[in-house]
């Protein structure tokens, strides 16, 4: 009978560093499970205290954002209940950023380890009381202001009786404005005070955002979509739109005029504006002068030149593209390619595709030739 060799089991090798964490160890063991962690040691609640920490924090924190004014005076009945929406979040989600930092920093700072200090914490294990509080409360709390919100912004957008209806129409790098049931479109937002409105918002080329910050409200234009916003706008005066989505490099020049007028001097604007389109431009922005074509002058501001170009004729100071008071030696046919195909000649220092191609098309030849013919009178 053969007999087999015992199997000896193979042990790790035992470094310094093993010898002492097990000394350790056996030394804990023996000492058994300490009641409290020796660094709290004496502090019976310090949750209590973070807590306190905390909420004083937030009351200070509260009182300085309640103070500051995010928001110029507002110009449509809109504005109040906007303004008290952000307060209310304010109220909400300071005390919860102040808690949540407080207990953090806290705890960075009095629970640290000591200098050489290389051990393990003391285990700790969940809290399921405190975990359904912490998810519980904030969910009532979004809940809360996400159904207040909704309540306001659905009282502000319900559907006003003898509403005007405002077509705003977003392209790189302007806006233009149409009023249907008068037939007008102009470059100029002109509305009448206490009148509500309707804008209908569409784009021409990619995404913009709409926003007067009087009026509070604001709205993204869309391609291949009409958005709508109601507001009612109760302060004369000259405010700014403003395209609060980047859209491309002539963005920060994307701001239009729009003025609130008293009613009876918006259907003064409207008449002039109805003479100036019955010269044969039907109505488009810019199309009627007393000679019977589309006007240069209105042609070069409604389709954005006076954003991206310094043209001194036009009180235009634009610097995304060329200086257009330094084409004085250019011939006409190198003023229309520039504007009909504007990346077959790119003027050095600039680069290519920023202006828009689709003049050609957005413009008739009449008006073509009018801004033509405008920016080379503009040089004499």
């Amino acid at each position: 009978m053969r007999l087999r060799a015992p199997r000896v089991r193979r042990r790790d090798a035992i470094d310094s560093r093993a010898v002492s964490e097990r000394d350790r160890v056996a030394e804990a063991e023996a000492k058994g499970p300490p009641e409290t962690d020796p660094r709290i040691a004496g502090q019976r609640h310090p949750v209590a205290r973070m807590i306190g920490i905390g909420v004083f924090a937030s009351l200070i924190g509260i009182g300085i954002t309640l103070l500051i004014d995010w928001f110029p005076a507002g110009a449509d009945t809109a504005a109040g209940d906007v303004d008290t929406v952000y307060d209310v979040l304010l109220i909400c989600s300071v005390p919860v950023f102040v808690l949540v930092m407080t207990i953090a920093i806290y705890s960075v700072i009095r629970f640290r380890a000591k200098p050489g200090d290389m051990g393990d914490g003391p285990p700790i294990h969940g809290n399921t009381r405190l975990e359904i509080v912490w998810v519980t409360i904030p969910f009532i709390m979004v809940t809360a202001l996400a159904t207040y919100g909704w309540i306001v912004l659905d009282d502000i957008e319900a559907k006003q009786k003898d509403e005007m209806v405002v077509g705003v129409t977003g392209r790189q790098f302007t806006w233009t404005f149409e009023y249907p049931e008068q037939k007008v479109e102009t470059s100029e937002l002109v509305l009448p005070e206490d009148q509500p409105i309707e804008f209908r918002i569409h784009t021409k080329d990619v995404v913009h955002s709409f926003w007067v910050p009087e009026f509070r409200l604001k709205s993204d234009a869309v391609p291949g979509l009409t958005t709508k916003i109601r507001l009612t706008p109760d302060r004369v005066g000259r405010y700014q739109v403003v395209c609060a989505e980047l859209c491309g490099i002539g963005h920060a020049t994307m701001r239009q005029l729009v003025r609130v007028v008293p009613r009876r001097e918006f259907g003064s604007w409207l008449d002039r504006q109805k003479r100036a389109a019955g010269g044969g431009g039907g109505g488009q922005p810019g199309g009627g002068r007393a000679g019977g074509g589309p006007n240069g002058e209105a042609l070069f501001a409604a389709n954005g030149c006076d954003g991206c170009h310094t043209l001194e004729a036009a009180g235009a100071t634009g610097n995304v593209g060329p200086d257009l008071d330094e084409i004085s030696k250019a011939n006409e046919a190198y003023v229309r390619q520039s504007i009909v195909n504007p990346n077959a000649v790119v003027v050095k220092g600039f680069k290519p595709g920023i202006m828009p191609q689709d003049f050609g098309d957005r413009l008739s030849p009449k008006e073509i030739d009018a801004l033509v013919k405008y920016l080379l009178e503009s040089q004499k």
